[in-house]
């Protein structure tokens, strides 16, 4: 189905020929048009991961991950991005078997950066791109803060194994990554064996995925020694569905 040189395409045609599209900081700024002095008001907002509060849903008993969440509905037509009053983050089982089924309640996303120029820009970017690839009157968009930590001697990424999430359209969105080995993402065809595994290292480099055709993970982190200090790695996780956002009936 696909190697790691067909994510070099332009992203909507990898996205629709592939399902994937893995875009550097130069590609992600050009593909998205953002503004020329967007990634330094980014860099602003990238400070804000140093103080996310701990995820009390971790069902290993862990205490690696620390998150904040959002909601947002995009009118691509209007070209209106707008946030939602806070809600739960919800998936089916089927989708993540370990943290699947039940209402996960997280601290929202502070105001000054849900509400950012820089923030609003990027997502609203990510949405018309994938309005190229799937036309949609609408998008459904959660947006997820992460921070994965050493401290305990090990980070999980993705505790619920290789996954789906139920949406249409998946980022991961690296953000910082300091003192940490490890952290392989590995994307599969969801219908067969293909795959591309790499590891994400500089800020601003994103995946994009087809939600329907792969599936996607992240190996471990350990701490880096010779760093000399506790390690993390930072992501922003956006997902963009097209028929509302996935809630408990």
């Amino acid at each position: 189905m696909f190697n790691i040189a067909t994510v070099q395409k332009p992203a909507a045609q990898a996205l629709s020929q592939d399902g994937l599209s893995l875009l550097s900081p130069v590609d992600l700024t050009a593909t998205l048009k953002l503004s020329p002095n967007w990634a330094q008001a980014w860099d602003e907002l990238a400070k804000t991961w140093h103080k996310l509060p701990p995820d009390a849903h971790l069902k290993d008993g862990g205490g690696y991950r620390q998150r904040r969440h959002t909601c947002f509905v995009q009118d691509v037509t209007a070209k209106v991005l707008t946030q939602t009053p806070h809600r739960a983050h919800w998936q089916p089982t089927d989708y993540n078997a370990l943290h699947g089924g039940f209402e996960r309640w997280f601290e929202p996303i502070e105001p000054a950066v849900a509400q950012a120029p820089a923030w609003t820009e990027l997502l609203a970017g990510f949405g018309r791109l994938f309005a190229q690839v799937q036309a949609v009157d609408k998008w459904f968009v959660e947006a997820h803060q992460f921070r994965i930590d050493t401290a305990g001697g090990v980070g999980r990424p993705t505790p619920e194994g290789a996954h789906r999430d139920g949406v249409n359209f998946v980022v991961v969105m690296l953000v910082e990554r300091h003192g940490v080995k490890g952290g392989e993402t590995r994307v599969f065809d969801a219908h067969g064996p293909q795959g591309v595994r790499f590891v994400m290292r500089e800020p601003l480099t994103a995946l994009l995925l087809d939600d329907a055709r792969v599936i996607h993970e992240t190996t471990p982190i350990f701490p880096n020694h010779a760093a000399g200090q506790q390690g993390f790695r930072d992501t922003l996780v956006l997902t963009y569905r097209a028929n509302g956002f996935q809630a408990k009936t």
